[in-house]
């Protein structure tokens, strides 16, 4: 499975200070505890005590759980927004989209919303998860998000022409869909058709970018992440995993690409944003690879770059790709 939670939250936290977890040790010669008994470690700083706990955010006006399509079945899919108080006429939009291995995770919290403290609105975006529905449906409602925002971008604050999208893990490859594939209208289901969903910079954290090319072990477990989402087993459902990894419609009209990937990731290879990364350079897309030194699946530990700098880095490419244009 592809990022649990806690990773994606640490990951993206805060653009001032980054949680750590702190393994609980038992005192220099005391005596074994028990498994059974051993306390579950406690995270420090933004994750003590309470796991869904929302740093405050002063001065951004938070609008929690709007519709932004609703389905046959009348099941509705929701997103939350974070806008700046007295914020101007309009801003950039960066919407996020979070990780759990296409079967898990939700919108909120998200750290991505201290980027509403730094002069942007953000959407973090619920979409059907792969118990519920197979790929295409998930980047289906990703983009049935981006029309509503722009549908609604005076009421928000939103410059429909300049969004980003940023996403880990499972998400990293959703936004990078949404990057690569965001003209291609044959996922185009549902209300607002008359707005665009393509987005003007990506941030792909250690996301898949080709299904075709992941390990035997991601790629034939019958009930992993993968399997869940395509509906069988990568050489099961061959198409499937051709249409759904972004690499297979890369082409010089892309946006501009962040990528950042741990040199140690277990679960998606780091292999897979270096092809990714060269198939967007051959095409021309403005694109840059950050290899995190000895960052896992979720830059946890001693990384280099460290997950801080990281974030400065996420916020200066938005800095630069959203908020530089006349």
């Amino acid at each position: 499975m592809f990022g649990r939670i806690p990773r994606h939250f640490a990951l993206a936290a805060s653009l001032i200070a980054v949680g750590a977890l702190a393994l609980a040790q038992a005192p220099s010669g005391a005596p074994p505890v028990p498994k059974e008994d051993a306390p579950k470690p406690k995270r420090k700083g933004l994750f003590a005590k309470k796991k869904f706990a929302m740093p405050v955010l002063e001065g951004v006006k938070v609008e929690r759980d709007l519709t932004y399509a609703t389905l046959k079945n009348d099941r509705t899919l929701k997103l939350d927004l974070y806008v700046p108080e007295n914020a101007p006429e309009r801003l950039p939009l960066i919407v996020w989209i979070h990780g759990g291995g296409w079967r898990q995770g939700n919108k909120f919290p998200t750290g991505a919303a201290n980027l509403a403290k730094k002069g942007y609105v953000v959407a973090s975006v619920e979409y059907r998860l792969s118990g519920e529905a197979q790929f295409p449906a998930q980047i289906e409602d990703c983009k049935a998000a981006l029309r509503w925002l722009r549908a609604h971008a005076k009421t928000y604050h939103i410059d429909p022409d300049n969004v980003g999208a940023w996403g880990s893990s499972a998400g990293g490859h959703l936004v990078s869909l949404l990057g690569t594939a965001g003209d291609k209208t044959v996922w185009d289901i549902g209300d607002h058709l008359d707005q665009s969903s393509r987005v003007q910079a990506v941030c792909d954290f250690y996301g898949p970018a080709d299904f075709t090319q992941m390990p035997a072990k991601q790629a034939t477990k019958p009930d992993g992440s993968v399997a869940q989402l395509l509906g069988g087993s990568v050489a099961e459902k061959s198409e499937q995993a051709r249409e759904a990894s972004p690499i297979s419609y890369v082409s010089k009209e892309d946006p501009p690409f962040l990528i950042c990937h741990g040199t140690e990731d277990p679960l998606v290879p780091l292999n897979q944003s270096v092809s990714f990364h060269e198939a967007l350079i051959k095409a021309g897309v403005p694109a840059t690879l950050v290899k995190v030194e000895r960052g896992g699946h979720g830059f946890r530990g001693d990384t280099e770059p460290s997950s801080k700098e990281v974030l400065q880095q996420v916020q200066a490419f938005f800095d630069e790709r959203l908020k530089s244009k006349p």
